[in-house]
């Protein structure tokens, strides 16, 4: 490496620090109802994603370890050493796939490595010369970055503006490539809800491929936890759900719901999935023992919705306006210090929260965010509004800037 690249890179980490938007890495021991240990002090988790709170049941992996040894060794079971197109594919990653087939109403289910590396490979492989993707303008890196490394084009509508979509389909129609509506269905960021019934329409009204990211959304909407497309009662109307395991069900990897066409050509084309290594078969068991426990959990979704909807309305209350729809609470200050300044004080009170700074949203919509999950109590959570609205920032007036903001 030469001494002109590591120059280079001090000084853009000195500007990232000077724009208040250094990043570290921070060891942390994870303890019980999702604890975290950090120097020495037990902090409350409100920054990961176990919506459901599997990742932090010691008895359901007690369950899983008692139940599985055996299967595991057999498979040898701590890698995969492959990918599945050469010796990765056995039968448990075969049987959590038909498991998923069959709780998605018996759709082909394709299982991939990461939600990352599904959202890349496969918007990647689908857009060709020709194609557009009409994509919601704050969807994830990773469907932004499968839509750049492909050759179709690339139109962003407003957030959840689909009087603007419909504009951009109207313009596309007569085109002789396909276009594909891309969403989210709980914005990872905002915590709020893609109108997945109004997309539908869309998406038939102009004979248009919808593609919907259910990271956020799986185990957390819906009868039996399959997301939002469940929930507004249009799962078999959408065309590509990519679901998650590393969120609500505590595991890691993703897959993809489709057509039986469209597995086959993913597990053709997808360079993520042929260039992979597979995920191990303790992983994939581990994944199916939360895929059941999962989908008898309604009384834990409600749960979990009625705990969003009572923080919303105690933090509105106090003048500290937040967003979301979900079990994401945004809370928005505006200034990138201003978040960070908020993050550190809410963790001098116990909660483990974390400023979410630009790039990871817009400029000017700096943020905390309280992901919560189906595990805590109002007990929990009873001081957290007034150490928000005490924090030394001015909430309500984050959330007057988000408003007025036009994000380009």
């Amino acid at each position: 490496m030469t001494a002109d690249l590591s120059e280079t890179c001090r000084a853009e980490l000195e500007r990232l620090r000077g724009r208040g938007r250094h990043r570290s890495l921070t060891v942390l021991a994870h303890g019980q109802r999702g604890t975290v240990e950090r120097g020495g002090r037990s902090l409350l988790n409100l920054s990961a994603n176990d919506y459901l709170g599997l990742g932090a049941d010691e008895e359901l992996l007690r369950a899983f370890l008692r139940e599985t040894p055996e299967r595991i060794l057999d498979e040898r079971g701590m890698t995969a050493s492959s990918s599945r197109l050469l010796t990765g594919s056995g039968p448990a990653g075969m049987a959590l796939e038909e498991e998923l087939a069959a709780l998605y109403r018996g759709r082909e289910c394709c299982v991939f490595s990461s939600g990352y590396h599904a959202n890349l490979g496969i918007l990647a492989t689908l857009g060709r010369k020709g194609d557009l993707f009409l994509s919601d303008r704050l969807n994830h890196a990773s469907i932004i970055d499968g839509m750049r490394l492909s050759a179709a084009g690339l139109r962003r509508y407003r957030h959840r503006d689909y009087g603007h979509l419909e504009d951009l389909l109207r313009g596309a129609a007569g085109g002789k490539g396909q276009t594909f509506i891309v969403t989210e269905s709980v914005f990872s960021m905002d915590g709020d809800l893609a109108d997945l019934a109004a997309l539908v329409r869309l998406k038939e009204r102009f004979g248009a491929t919808l593609i919907v990211d259910e990271a956020h959304a799986v185990g957390v909407f819906g009868d039996q936890g399959c997301g939002l497309a469940e929930a507004a009662g249009v799962l078999d109307e959408v065309d590509i759900l990519i679901g998650t395991f590393g969120k609500a069900l505590a595991s890691v990897g993703a897959f993809a719901v489709t057509s039986p066409p469209l597995k086959e050509y993913f597990v053709n084309t997808v360079r993520p999935f042929i260039f992979t290594t597979a995920l191990p078969p303790a992983v994939l068991s581990w994944s199916r023992h939360t895929l059941r426990r999962m989908q008898g959990m309604a009384r834990e979704r409600g749960e979990l919705a009625a705990l969003g909807r009572r923080l919303r309305q105690e933090l509105s209350a106090l003048g500290c306006m937040s967003g979301g729809d979900s079990q994401i609470v945004p809370v928005i200050v505006g200034e990138d210090e201003a978040a960070v300044r908020l993050a550190a004080r809410l963790q001098e009170a116990g909660y483990l929260v974390l400023p979410i700074r630009p790039p990871t949203v817009p400029p000017g919509t700096a943020r905390v965010r309280l992901s919560l999950n189906a595990a805590l109590r109002w007990d929990d959570l009873r001081a957290l509004p007034e150490a928000i609205s005490s924090g030394g920032v001015s909430c309500r007036a984050g959330a007057k800037m988000k408003a007025e903001i036009q994000i380009p």
